[in-house]
């Protein structure tokens, strides 16, 4: 059943609505919840609202799933990060205010519809410049609840971090602190569908349900890596030029392997190879091939000592 739960006038006589999927069953009053589209540009959860809603289909679901496939729908359908003319990262504005702008007051509202879920699940891809291994990201203050909860999810990787004062206005934060469990996907690559992580997604949003006691089918999930701040290293351009990628994401690396070349377009020179200084997994690698010094061209998590 598909419901607006917040609804804006806007010029000329046009409404911004969000809407959710509501899919109930049984007497359970157990209930997740599906977030997508805070940002315009990342569609990697389209395809998992989309995919989940096709697999609950098979399953006798005792419990309520909610599916919020576009929080952003004017940045979604000007593929911009931002609400445009505002110009604002909603993901920045949480918890909203009641009283406050357009963007404000639709944040708010999707935090009081979120708020007293058994477990929201919001999932972001990255930008347009880098793919992400799927993981999830965890305030260190919440990682004692939320850990045993995201082995759930079929992430390859957990990553822990420190507090941070801009994360506290992002969606996870503001439900987490009011003990709505959140946990935050990011996969994949901005304004592209990686379906192989968005089938592996909703085999772990399956079995969360599970293990919440929605679905009484057990699924296969892989174990993660948890990796702390302490052990993510980052690789950044040391000059400007065309990045050529020779590795994917999810390659166990050592210390000397390349990862890379900078290469100049205009001469046919080499200008830099790109080369790992760290025994571990790399979990983030640049897919837009320009680059200035300075930009990120990989991520690794650090083996152990």
């Amino acid at each position: 059943m598909i419901e607006i739960f917040s609804s804006v006038n806007l010029p000329i006589d046009e409404k911004y609505k969000l809407v959710k999927q509501r899919i109930q069953g049984g007497k359970s009053k157990k209930r997740i919840c599906i977030v997508t589209g805070i940002h315009g540009d990342e569609l990697e959860g389209q395809y998992v609202s989309y995919k989940l809603q096709q697999e609950l289909k098979k399953y006798k679901t005792d419990g309520i799933v909610d599916i919020y496939p576009c929080m952003n729908p004017l940045g979604m359908d000007s593929i911009q990060r931002k609400v445009p003319m505002f110009d604002l990262d909603m993901n920045r504005i949480f918890p909203g205010d009641e009283e406050g702008s357009m963007v404000e007051y639709l944040a708010h509202c999707i935090v009081e519809d979120l708020k007293g879920a058994d477990l929201v699940i919001d999932i972001h891809a990255s930008n347009a410049y880098l793919v992400e291994l799927p993981q999830i990201r965890i305030n260190t203050l919440f990682k004692e609840k939320l850990i045993p909860m995201a082995k759930w999810v079929n992430a390859n990787f957990l990553w822990v971090h420190e507090e941070n004062k801009v994360l506290e206005s992002t969606l996870g934060y503001c439900l987490n602190i009011v003990d709505t469990p959140t946990l935050v996907l990011e996969m994949g690559i901005g304004s592209r569908l990686t379906y192989e992580y968005g089938d592996n997604s909703v085999q772990g949003i399956l079995n969360a349900m599970h293990q919440l006691g929605m679905i009484e089918e057990k699924f296969s999930v892989m174990e993660p890596i948890i990796g702390f701040d302490k052990n993510i290293r980052f690789l950044n351009a040391e000059q400007a030029g065309l990045f050529i990628s020779k590795v994917e994401v999810n390659t166990k690396v050592v210390k000397g392997q390349k990862i890379g070349e900078i290469v100049d377009p205009l001469t046919g020179n080499l200008l830099a190879e790109v080369k790992s200084q760290w025994n571990g997994l790399l979990f983030t690698i640049r897919k837009y091939p320009i680059c200035n010094e300075g930009s990120l061209v990989a991520r690794i998590l650090e083996e152990e000592q």
